[in-house]
């Protein structure tokens, strides 16, 4: 398995340098995959190249994550990151893409559509931050106590690190995949970026856009791993009844890095939505519930 992933385009934003990619014919439909925290886009590694088949797929590492800039002072909150996606999606040229938020890419992908202007085709919600509560436990203790975290040893906080991208449920991750969503957080100034996007963000992120999820008026897929344990998926079932016609999609077994877990029923859910023409609206806007039993 080739765990190889490169982004090699470069984008100058206001939160500073965003590195991305872009798979597949330029002529195919386009889809953007966003991804979540403490994540990069290496967990869309397998997903993006299958999906490439059939699509024109762009991937990017937000300010503050993966290999894209991070520094002090840099504003790395999900206000931010909604409207660099806007402001992304011009650069890119794309009028209507398919876009894919996973985790917190959710959120940054409802806040560009809701707030920013930013025009999907359709929008697939995979265990995605969008509704509270959310920022809780380990997460919200790091975040309030940022500048005493940043200042642990090296070995301490790789220790850390480790150990927190583990409990997101599921069957376990292996050792390698622990280590490549662990790297970008383990120099000096992985370490200070890490606690600094936990520190800026919160539930008044989500708070603001949650009541006008009703007003979407496009596509929408909620796919969920259904032994989530930082998003359980009872947040599933409550995002598919507020989003008006939203089918939802359980991948029975996943945890909330379905991209791990189940990396080929992921890849199918997803290219069978992207194949679809607009859903129909269903009454009362409560989605269908599929499992890949």
């Amino acid at each position: 398995m080739n765990e190889t992933w490169t982004l090699d385009r470069t984008y100058e934003s206001p939160a500073g340098t965003v590195r991305w990619a872009a798979l597949g014919d330029p002529a195919l439909p386009p889809v953007v995959l966003l991804h979540g925290t403490p994540w990069s886009s290496f967990v869309w590694r397998h997903a993006a190249r299958t999906l490439a088949e059939n699509h024109h797929v762009f991937v990017w590492d937000m300010p503050g994550y993966g290999t894209s800039a991070k520094y002090e002072g840099q504003d790395v909150s999900l206000d931010a990151q909604g409207r660099l996606f806007a402001a992304l999606l011009e650069h890119w040229e794309l009028e209507r893409p398919a876009v894919v938020g996973h985790d917190f890419g959710g959120a940054v992908a409802l806040r560009a559509h809701l707030l920013h202007g930013a025009r999907f085709a359709r929008l697939a919600l995979v265990d995605a931050t969008a509704l509270a509560p959310w920022n809780t436990g380990a997460y919200h203790l790091m975040g309030r106590h940022a500048e005493v975290f940043e200042q642990l040893p090296p070995r301490l906080h790789a220790a850390l690190v480790r150990e927190y991208v583990s409990t997101v449920g599921g069957p376990g991750l292996p050792h390698e995949v622990v280590e490549g969503l662990a790297a970008p957080w383990l120099d000096e100034a992985g370490q200070a970026g890490l606690y600094r996007q936990m520190a800026q963000n919160d539930r008044r992120w989500t708070d603001e856009i949650e009541e006008r999820y009703g007003d979407l008026a496009l596509p929408v897929l909620v796919c969920w791993g259904a032994e989530d344990a930082w998003l359980p998926v009872e947040h599933a079932h409550r995002l598919a009844d507020v989003i008006p016609g939203a089918r939802l999609r359980l991948l029975e077994g996943a945890g909330h890095l379905v991209q791990e877990d189940a990396p080929a029923e992921l890849a199918a859910a997803l290219s069978e939505f992207l194949r679809e023409g607009r859903a129909e609206r269903e009454e009362g806007g409560h989605g269908t519930v599929i499992t890949n039993e």
